[in-house]
Order: structure tokens, then C-alpha cells, then sequence
């Protein structure tokens, strides 16, 4: 393993925030999914949750720049579900959802446990979603279009949680718990290693201070 290679992926995951993360409510285009990835992984969210009733969705690459490597995606197939797991993990929820009750997206706290959930660029976020939330927050417009593309509103929204993060020195230490830290830094160093215990079921080597995974089976290959 470079030494390079091993500080890139230790100082990425050092900013990483377990807390803050997106649900995207039938944002089918691929374009739009992938660019959300993208602004996922530049401003330290860990997970992606997708909901697409009936088939899975992917990223892709060429849009996502390579963030779907480092960008955990689950699929849901109810928005509900995922709203719910989310919250069952302390996280509150902020639709961005033009209601009688939203506010401006400013104003309300990022440095707390969240998810921020945008719906398709057609129809937005349903209304069994917008029930379920937290709270609703808006981008304010000062021309004739009432909203921005999904994609563009999750970047306007995600910067300023890392702004908010930022100030908060929310990012200046490692905020993953050890155990998981160690998980995600193993299946970053090595994804075709990681994959061939996952099929096994068996628990990932320790890495040596090299990152370089301590292996009983030396016929185990990266």
C-alpha cells in the first residue's frame, strides 16, 4: 500500500460526518443521482439513501466523478422506511418542501444529527413524506422559477450544513466510531479483498501501520 495513497483515504475519512446524511425521494435521472453522490462525498456524508419504488438505483461514474466508491447508497423502497430508520437513529429530518411551515433552509441547525430529503424534480417530495419529517425548509427565489434543480438544491443545501459544521470544528477530528473507521478504511484500501470475506462471511484483517491487511492465509490477494 503507498503511503500516499493510505494518508488520502485517512484524511478524507478523518472529515467524514456519521451524523449528516440525504434521502432522495424517487430522484430517478441518473444524472441527478450521481451529482448528488458527488456533493455527498465533497462535503463528508457518508450515506445516501434512495428511494425507487420497484428497482434499484445506481450511480454513475462518469457523473459521479468516482464518488460512488467512497458514498454508501442503500436502497429503500418506501420513503417512509427510510425516513424512519433514519430518525430511529436520532437524526431529524428536513424536507426541502415549499409548505405553509417551511422555513429558510439558513435557519435551521446542521450541527445536529440529520437528514436532508429531496424529492424528484417534477413532483417533489410526496406528501406522505412531507408528513412524516421533521421539519420543511426552502431555498427563497427571486425570479420567475419557483426551484432549482433537485441536484443543485441538495449542493445549496449540503454547503451550508458544512458551513455550519465547519464553524462548529466539526470536521477537525475524526468523528467515525473506531471500530467502523477501521471497517470503511479496509474497504476503501482494499474493495476486492473486502469483497472476498464479505462472500465468506469472515471479518476483515487488521491493517499494519501500512495499511496493508495482516493475513493468515497468504494466498489471499488484493
Amino acid at each position: 500500500m503507498s503511503a500516499q495513497r493510505l494518508a488520502r483515504c485517512r484524511a478524507v475519512l478523518d472529515r467524514r460526518q456519521p451524523d449528516l446524511s440525504v434521502i432522495l425521494d424517487q430522484v430517478h435521472k441518473p444524472h441527478n443521482l450521481s451529482a448528488i453522490v458527488r456533493t455527498c462525498d465533497a462535503v463528508g456524508v457518508c450515506d445516501v439513501h434512495a428511494v425507487q419504488p420497484g428497482q434499484p438505483l445506481s450511480v454513475k461514474q462518469h457523473y459521479a466523478a468516482g464518488a460512488a466508491e467512497w458514498v454508501n447508497v442503500t436502497n429503500y423502497s418506501d420513503v417512509e422506511a427510510a425516513i424512519i430508520a433514519q430518525q430511529r437513529q436520532g437524526m431529524a429530518v428536513y424536507a426541502a418542501h415549499l409548505s405553509a411551515t417551511a422555513v429558510d433552509f439558513r435557519d435551521v441547525d446542521y450541527t445536529r444529527p440529520c437528514s436532508i430529503l429531496l424529492g424528484a424534480e417534477l413532483w417533489g417530495v410526496s406528501e406522505a413524506a412531507a408528513a412524516a419529517v421533521d421539519r420543511h425548509i426552502t431555498i427563497p427565489m427571486a425570479g420567475f422559477v419557483e426551484s432549482l434543480n433537485v441536484s443543485v438544491a441538495a449542493a445549496v443545501i449540503l454547503f451550508e450544513a458544512q458551513r455550519q459544521r465547519s464553524v462548529a470544528g466539526m470536521y477537525d477530528a475524526p468523528r467515525i466510531a473506531a471500530p467502523d473507521y477501521e471497517r470503511i478504511l479496509f474497504e476503501w484500501l482494499h474493495p476486492r479483498l473486502a469483497k472476498h470475506f464479505n462472500n465468506r462471511g469472515q471479518p476483515y484483517p487488521v491493517l499494519d501501520e501500512d495499511g496493508d491487511p495482516v493475513l493468515s492465509d497468504k494466498k489471499a490477494t488484493t
